[in-house]
């Protein structure tokens, strides 16, 4: 009856042992795909670990290109500056370069309303010249038909033709004076014509101006547009790096729990081992005392 409680009590053992080593084998397959859970999640680690490097690295070169772009920026900005104050001071001179050609043209009309006032004043010294050849030639006849007066009729001669020279000498100098505003307005004439040139030179100045100007504020709103798409594209990255850094987060505190039952699993094999090592010394024991 020992022999048969004890055999008996050594199949309970052994069934115990057949279901602690099905367990066992339970428990190393699941911690086998533990463990290749474990290494995929260690090369997901390493392979996130290089995609947040080349991220990284991606985001400098990026903030580089913001940081020149922003530099280019400016430079546009302050050259654009340039322009506009040129630009202001071209057409300021252009302002005054049209005052003084209005200037000169009022000048110009004064000049000839002088030259047709003169021109009026010498037609009347010329009719009066005819009046008085005229008068001239009377007296001369009345000099011929009056002999008793021919005194009286040569100082008058001689008085008209003082008075003569004296409007001949007006009339030479009222034509000097025409001459010299002729001269003066023909030099007036080109002056207005170099005026009108540089005022033709600097509107084409100020168109290309314009048009440079346009040019770089086209070129500047293109830079903000591409800045603005850069900084989008810029933190649709720094937020999926946050993503990225939430897995790790979350791998590495999955890691952790997965070291803590690792090591329970570790510590529950041991003690397995030692209660089977027990068993074993039992078993040998029994045996020997069956013999």
């Amino acid at each position: 009856s020992t022999i048969e409680k004890q055999r008996q009590e050594l199949q309970l053992l052994i069934a115990e042992l057949k279901d602690r080593d099905r367990e066992l084998n339970d428990m190393v397959a699941v911690h086998q795909r533990q463990l290749l859970a474990w290494e995929d999640d260690q090369q997901k680690l390493l392979t996130l670990a290089e995609r947040c490097n080349l991220l990284n690295n991606e985001l400098n070169k990026r903030n580089e290109i913001i940081k020149s772009l922003t530099k280019r920026l400016k430079f546009l900005e302050s050259q654009q500056n340039d322009s506009k104050i040129t630009f202001e001071n071209t057409q300021q001179k252009f302002e005054e370069l049209s005052q003084k050609g209005t200037d000169a043209t009022v000048h110009c009309q004064a000049l000839e309303e002088k030259n047709q006032s003169l021109h009026c004043s010498v037609l009347e010294l010329s009719a009066k010249k005819g009046q008085l050849q005229a008068r001239e030639q009377e007296l001369l006849t009345m000099l011929k038909l009056k002999d008793k007066v021919i005194l009286e009729t040569t100082d008058h001669i001689t008085e008209f033709t003082s008075k003569f020279k004296k409007l001949r000498s007006a009339l030479h100098a009222a034509k000097t004076e025409e001459c010299s505003l002729n001269k003066e307005k023909q030099d007036l004439k080109l002056r207005l014509k170099e005026l009108i040139l540089e005022t033709n030179k600097l509107k084409d100045d100020l168109c290309e101006k314009m048009k440079e100007n346009n040019k770089q504020q086209e070129e500047i709103l293109h830079l903000r547009q591409e800045n603005g798409c850069l900084r989008n594209e810029l933190t649709l990255i720094v937020e999926t790096a946050k993503r990225k850094d939430q897995l790790l987060q979350f791998a590495k505190s999955k890691q952790a729990r997965t070291d803590t039952e690792l090591s329970s699993l570790r510590q529950i094999y041991v003690k397995q081992q030692r209660d089977l090592q027990f068993l074993h010394v039992n078993l040998e024991s029994s045996q020997e005392l069956r013999q």
